[in-house]
């Protein structure tokens, strides 16, 4: 049987999916998961003002989530690493899914860390 999550587990997921719960938020993110960007590029990409995207960046970079780059006076953002790009991907599929009325996944095909360290 799998260990049921700590608090402080619990409380970082739930602010992990808090900070996901924002719509250019998320298309951010979507947009670092294919390279690094700007601002600006962040901007034209998401529809929104610089400054805008730069208060979103912030929380994000608070939270771990996004890394930044300084080349000469401009700044470039990426994702973290792979647990970003995963929880990113797996919400708009799962919308997609849900959107395109595709059939569930059978449970089987999902692999949980613990299911991956079991099998190891």
């Amino acid at each position: 049987m799998e260990e049921e999550p700590g608090a402080d587990q619990v409380e970082l997921a739930v602010e992990m999916l808090k900070l996901l719960a924002d719509q250019t938020r998320l298309r951010i993110l979507w947009a670092l998961l294919h390279g690094e960007h700007s601002v600006n590029d962040l901007a034209d990409h998401v529809g929104a003002q610089p400054s805008a995207v730069s208060q979103h960046l912030a929380k994000l970079r608070m939270a771990r989530v996004v890394r930044v780059r300084r080349e000469a006076n401009r700044m470039f953002y990426a994702t973290e690493d792979a647990h970003v790009r995963r929880l990113v991907e797996e919400a708009l599929f799962h919308a997609d899914h849900r959107v395109g009325g595709l059939a569930d996944h059978d449970s089987d095909e999902i692999t949980t860390p613990a299911r991956r360290r079991r099998r190891a």
